[in-house]
């Protein structure tokens, strides 16, 4: 099985558990849809075009992890730091959508497999552990690289499992399902680490430049305790 990028070629899963996830992303992109409509504003929604091109320009860089096996960045943990978890899941989608429509990488009938797996588990993952992490960690742009490389590399391992669990459903081939996990597990660790020192490096630049663009620094700062102005001493009327 040829393990690049995660992307789910026609033929590798059935057309019923095909079908079924292709159902299931259209339902999850909707409620998305509805979500986001909360956070876009006119800061967020010009940041969400940039995510998305940025996504969209890193993964035609491929990095080699083992021979024969190439990885890139898949957007994930980077998307819900700096855009939230449901414009995130959007914009990853809009990347995988125009990549299997104009450039072929991954299949048609597939799409809903690679949307699950890439735009909805792994931005998911990433956004749970944003959120443990940004709890105790400091809120800076040190402690948000720190949180997007390991957030990075849980929601790349579990898209690699998202996979798995297509596969054991209505795989078309004959592979034993822990061979398939472990080998996805292992090259999606390498692949992870890879992503995190990506994604902790731009979120950090981002964060020391502009915070207030940081969809994490805004969502999960701390709010300032409000400043109480001390009472002026009352004045006892003079006696005459």
């Amino acid at each position: 099985m040829d393990v690049r990028a995660m992307h789910i070629a026609n033929g590798i899963v059935d057309g019923p558990v095909s079908g079924a996830f292709a159902v299931f992303a259209v339902a999850a992109l909707a409620f998305c849809v509805r979500r986001s409509r909360a956070d876009l504003d006119e800061r967020l929604a010009p940041m969400a075009g940039l995510v998305a091109a940025f996504i969209f320009a890193v993964q035609m860089l491929n990095f080699q992890v083992l021979p024969g096996v190439s990885g890139h960045l898949l957007g994930g943990t980077l998307a819900v730091i700096l855009v939230g978890p449901w414009v995130g899941a959007l914009c990853v989608s809009t990347v995988l959508i125009v990549q299997c429509l104009l450039f072929a990488d991954g299949g048609l009938t597939a799409l809903g497999l690679n949307i699950t797996n890439m735009a909805l588990i792994g931005t998911a993952a990433g956004y749970l552990l944003v959120v443990g992490l940004l709890k105790v960690l400091p809120k800076t742009p040190g402690g948000l690289a720190a949180t997007a490389l390991i957030a990075s590399v849980v929601s790349v391992v579990a898209t690699s499992q998202g996979f798995v669990l297509e596969y054991a459903l209505g795989g078309t081939t004959q592979l034993s399902l822990p061979a398939v996990s472990g080998t996805l597990a292992g090259v999606h660790i390498l692949i992870g680490i890879g992503e995190g020192l990506i994604a902790a490096t731009t979120v950090a630049t981002v964060a020391r430049i502009r915070p207030d663009l940081v969809y994490a620094l805004r969502r999960f700062r701390t709010p300032a305790a409000p400043v109480t102005q001390p009472e002026a001493p009352s004045r006892k009327a003079a006696t005459p």
